[in-house]
């Protein structure tokens, strides 16, 4: 007898065990015309699993449910399956991530997802909780892809299968990227992971999501009609329209929107500078830059209006890795879009060789750090600010180079440039 699972072509959980066979050339065949609500309701699903759920795997010795324990009897139907680990050690850590793939990862993805797509009662408390869980664990999740491409050895093992697809009903239904870029080492993951061969072959062509599902409407339940009484029909008509007049009334004053609270920065006196006239300039000047767009900005700048300041990334040692460290500097520049009616920045990615110095130069309105951004952006707490000194030569010359990009800069060549406008 083959094994035959029974689940819908969409399951994520039947996924597991269908990549698990291709991995380990075990044949397992999807029951035909399966119908959730339907066929999981039939006398001979429920004696094979009481409470109705899927998958449920078919075998010759009974059936087995429960997605990680059916994906790990079709691996382990391999008599020495490397998926499954080759050592104590390495068994060890393959279950240690599979535990923590369904209670860390899956579990706080569907408290996020499937209220919102209106399975359980959405309250904002519990998806705030659900988000704050999740973020915890991609962050540990990250630390450990930082130095790893798999999550135990050097090649896939089942662990990475039940990984990648509790990651991929997250990725494809409400990680956006915005959320996701926090996680640099799990998206280089997953995308790896989804374009192997053999899961690719299960999974297909996988699209990140691009905006959250909307949180359900919560439609007013029907009233009853009322029967009204056929006696003097123009004073209850009267009453009603008076009744109707008061409920828009109310109804205006309840709606009517109230005046969002000016940013503080809006409120400074006026300047003489404006700001997308310089970023216009940076943006066109392509050639003699230093005697069109640099002498602009001077031109320009209002000392009493704006502020510079250099930031110097204050854990440098950790910057070891070339695409991280310029996915660190993407990730706070992508953060820092609240403020981009206000700044202007530059982040310079320096060095030939780790580990990498990381260093900006930041044009702010108002003569102090804005204190939203501070408040908001937690990158900024990573790095030393300094006001730049514009009485001091040496100081004005840097802020020079940093808007032109200059190679060298202070003796070492740059690694990326990137520009916040």
């Amino acid at each position: 007898m083959a094994l035959v699972l029974h689940a819908g072509k969409t399951n994520k959980n039947a996924f597991k065990a269908l990549i698990a066979a291709e991995y380990s050339g075990v044949q397992v065949k999807m029951v035909e015309n399966f119908e959730m609500g339907v066929s999981n309701k039939t006398p001979e699903f429920i004696k094979m699993n009481p409470l109705g759920k899927v998958p449920v795997l078919e075998t010759p010795e009974g059936p087995v449910f429960e997605s990680n324990a059916i994906a790990r009897y079709v691996a382990r139907s391999k008599v020495n399956n490397p998926i499954c680990g080759s050592t104590l050690i390495d068994y060890g850590r393959i279950e240690q991530w599979i535990d923590f793939a369904a209670m860390e990862i899956d579990a706080n993805i569907a408290k996020w997802l499937y209220p919102r797509l209106g399975y359980g009662v959405y309250l904002p408390p519990a998806e705030e909780a659900a988000i704050a869980a999740l973020k915890r664990a991609l962050g540990a999740l990250n630390t450990h892809l930082a130095s790893n491409t798999f999550l135990v050895g050097h090649f896939v093992t089942l662990a990475d299968i039940i990984m990648t697809c509790n990651l991929y009903l997250g990725f494809s239904h409400i990680m956006t990227k915005s959320f996701s870029s926090e996680f640099p080492h799990v998206e280089r993951y997953f995308w790896t992971l989804v374009n192997q061969p053999k899961i690719k072959k299960i999974l297909g062509e996988v699209k990140q999501a691009v905006s959250l599902p909307p949180v359900p409407s919560k439609k007013p339940a029907a009233q009853p009609k009322e029967t009204k009484p056929k006696a003097e029909p123009k004073k209850e008509a009267k009453k009603e329209v008076e009744k109707q007049a008061a409920k828009a009334e109310a109804a205006e004053e309840e709606e009517a929107p109230k005046p969002k609270p000016k940013n503080p920065l809006d409120l400074l006196p006026p300047s003489k500078m404006v700001l997308d006239d310089w970023k216009r300039l940076y943006s066109n000047t392509k050639t003699n830059f230093r005697e069109v767009a640099i002498k602009g900005f001077w031109d320009m700048y209002d000392p009493e209006g704006y502020s510079l300041w250099f930031c110097d990334y204050k854990y440098n040692e950790e910057n070891t890795v070339s695409f991280v460290t310029m996915n660190k500097v993407g990730g706070f520049l992508q953060r820092m879009d609240l403020a981009r009616k206000y700044a202007f920045g530059k982040m310079l990615v320096i060095g030939a060789n780790p580990p990498f110095k990381v260093k900006g130069l930041w044009l702010f309105r108002g003569q102090e750090i804005p204190q939203f951004v501070i408040d908001e952006c937690y990158d900024m707490e990573l790095y030393e600010w300094k006001k730049v000194d514009l009485s001091d030569a040496a100081q004005k010359e840097r802020v020079n180079q940093m808007i032109e990009d200059c190679e060298p800069f202070e003796g070492e060549p740059l690694l990326d440039a990137k520009c916040f406008k």
